[in-house]
């Protein structure tokens, strides 16, 4: 009994490196390709594995690239969620909840997953590949949660609509500057950065004007 349980488990960890291989090798050439620019026979050279041990765990490489993206997203949430742990604790008013999401989303540092995202994700998207549109509205929608949590954490008497309504607003207009930034901004260009903080500070005071009075 022992000697097939050990067995059993030598099997299963076998099986999880060579998950895991395949996961690190995709993610590592779709850094270094900007996107998807790679097969199933590339990806199993550079995982060590054979063709049909990528098959026995994903049933595409798409499939492959959709779990990888999401493991970078949930980094990115957690990315998210310390700068928003980091960020000091205000007085409790509606003002002071918007200035501490503010200052999260200028410190959370965003291009560079967006940029891997959409780059991994963009061919699926233009092949009207259902599960790329699903997979950054989860990711946008985790985020929120997130924040949202972490505002009622930190101000228990809150009211949870306005703590909604203040994420959601911010967090789906960084979806939309995310898009406008991937799309007419070159990543690689030296002023790339300072670009989306300006499209950051510019939500920012967009938003602001519905929770704020103007001076």
């Amino acid at each position: 009994m022992t000697t097939d349980s050990s067995t059993t488990d030598r099997r299963a960890a076998l099986k999880a490196r060579s998950r895991r291989a395949i996961l690190d090798a995709a993610d590592a050439l779709l850094a270094e390709r900007g996107g998807p620019q790679f097969g199933v026979d590339e990806l199993a050279e550079r995982a060590d594995v054979s063709r049909r041990t990528v098959f026995n765990h994903f049933g595409s490489l798409d499939d492959v690239v959709l779990t990888v993206c999401t493991e970078r997203l949930g980094r990115v949430i957690d990315e998210v969620q310390a700068a928003a742990t980091a960020t000091p604790v205000g007085d409790g008013s509606r003002s002071s909840m918007f200035d501490e999401l503010a200052q999260t989303l200028r410190g959370a540092d965003l291009p560079p997953a967006i940029t891997y995202l959409a780059g991994a994700l963009g061919p699926l998207a233009e092949g009207n590949d259902p599960r790329a549109q699903a997979l950054a509205e989860e990711a946008f929608s985790r985020v929120a949660d997130h924040l949202a949590s972490e505002l009622v954490r930190r101000y228990p008497r809150a009211d949870m609509l306005d703590v909604q309504l203040l994420v959601s607003s911010l967090v789906h207009g960084v979806a939309v500057i995310a898009l406008h930034w991937v799309t007419t901004t070159d990543p690689a260009a030296p002023d790339a950065r300072a670009a989306w903080d300006a499209l950051v500070d510019r939500l920012i005071h967009s938003v602001r004007a519905g929770y704020m009075p103007e001076r």
